[in-house]
């Protein structure tokens, strides 16, 4: 049993309980960026839609409408692609190209002698708080978008075991 089960019990294996920001974006599938297009042109369709309904602007007054709900798409739909991704990080879905692109991430950090989730810049109190700020983190998107973008010590991972 590896530490990570102790604590959560999930389907799938547990890749990283705090994956840095640049891992989740990078191990991002096709259908998370998608999902993320077609949420970035669903904003202004969406508007396009309700103008047609009961139009309320005038020729003009629309564009700026359109860009706002396109800028509002495009930030909903990164929010709503990184909880997909993080959701595989966890365990919590189907992860199985995660788990062997993790697993050849940390071979190739070992073999080159580098510590698996980067070189921490801070001190273990420094980290310890960073790492309880931000795991988890992505189920908090609808409070406040925050991310791990700090290297620390403190994830939930047995790096190993042969799974992870």
């Amino acid at each position: 049993m590896s530490s990570a089960e102790k604590y959560v019990r999930t389907e799938y294996p547990i890749i990283d309980s705090d994956p840095h920001f640049n891992r989740v974006v990078r191990y991002m599938r096709g259908s998370d960026l998608a999902a993320w297009g077609a949420l970035t042109a669903a904003g202004p369709a969406v508007l396009l839609a309700f103008e047609r309904v009961r139009p309320a602007a005038g020729p003009k007054g629309i564009n700026f409408a359109l860009s706002v709900g396109a800028a509002l798409g495009f930030m909903g739909g990164f929010l709503f692609s990184y909880q997909k991704s993080s959701l595989r990080f966890w365990g919590w879905e189907e992860n199985a190209r995660e788990v062997a692109k993790n697993s050849e991430e940390l071979t190739a950090r070992a073999a080159a002698g580098l510590p698996a989730y980067g070189q921490p810049t801070m001190d273990d109190e420094a980290q310890a708080g960073s790492a309880r700020l931000s795991k988890y983190s992505a189920l908090k998107f609808s409070a406040i978008p925050w991310f791990n973008t700090t290297n620390h010590k403190y994830h939930l991972a047995d790096t190993n075991s042969k799974e992870n």
